[in-house]
């Protein structure tokens, strides 16, 4: 049976690339090639990408991990569906103007749920 962690990798994958597509398109025109150009529309694009960035890698390799360890199928999926709905969600609410910040909100929740639920599950088979 194959992996179901690569499909979540593949589709936060795209995303960081859709992400990425609105910085630079930001940057194209607001004319700014290196930094921020202290641009509030690009301050915020920039933010929303790293975010996606700084959370991506640690909780795909605590979901393969999990799955290595033989999580049920169903976990991984419920971990990947979570993580993706989050990113959105959160991407959503910040890359909003203004904020919404319940998105915002709700989208950090759930990745922390995701990041909790796949360390404790690491941590759970670790000793198993």
């Amino acid at each position: 049976m194959p992996f179901v962690t690569p499909l979540y990798a593949g589709i936060i994958g795209l995303f960081y690339v859709f992400l990425s597509f609105r910085v630079i398109f930001r940057r194209k025109n607001a004319r700014v090639s290196i930094g921020d150009g202290e641009d509030k529309e690009l301050q915020k694009r920039i933010r929303v990408q790293a975010n996606c960035g700084e959370y991506a890698p640690i909780t795909l390799l605590l979901i393969l991990m999990a799955e290595l360890q033989g999580a049920p199928i169903w976990v991984i999926h419920l971990l990947g569906i979570a993580f993706i709905s989050g990113r959105i969600l959160h991407a959503r609410g910040f890359g909003a103007r203004p904020q919404i910040m319940a998105l915002r909100q709700a989208g950090m929740i759930l990745t922390f749920i995701v990041i909790v639920v796949a360390s404790l599950a690491n941590i759970g088979h670790a000793f198993y």
